[in-house]
């Protein structure tokens, strides 16, 4: 959720399904994320919960953000499953992750405007384009 020009190692093309799973190199199946989740991430589909069930990662081509994560100050609280592998993960809540998070709220930048929508969960992404307001995927 943090704009690419705000973060600092900037924002990559990402295969929701990794190449190595049998994922396409096409629209649906490609997301724009920040380089921090993208290699959190790697050619993983999920992780195990706390409860030791296998979950799948958030799909920002099939999930609503605000069904799986709610947005409290700068920290991003997982609310089902697939939110707290997804949060785990990807690292959305280290504590230089939070920092970021925190000055660029400071500043009016966080969370970006584009993002409102997501976190509301009154629109979805087109599927036609990578998702560049990705939440979850540059908190």
């Amino acid at each position: 959720m943090v704009h690419e020009t705000d973060t600092y190692l900037g924002c990559q093309v990402d295969h929701v399904v990794s190449e190595k799973h049998g994922g396409a190199t096409e629209s649906g199946n490609l997301a724009y994320a920040c380089t921090c989740c993208n290699r959190a991430k790697g050619a993983d589909l999920g992780s195990v919960t706390a409860t030791g069930a296998f979950t799948r990662f958030f799909n920002p081509r099939t999930d609503r953000w605000a069904d799986h994560f709610t947005l409290r100050g700068v920290t991003i609280e997982p609310k089902t499953p697939i939110g707290e592998v997804t949060a785990t993960i990807l690292g959305f809540n280290q504590p230089e992750r939070i920092a970021e998070r925190e000055f660029l709220r400071r500043i009016g930048r966080y969370p970006p405007p584009q993002a409102s929508g997501l976190i509301a969960g009154d629109r979805a992404e087109p599927a036609d384009k990578p998702d560049r307001s990705r939440p979850g995927d540059s908190p």
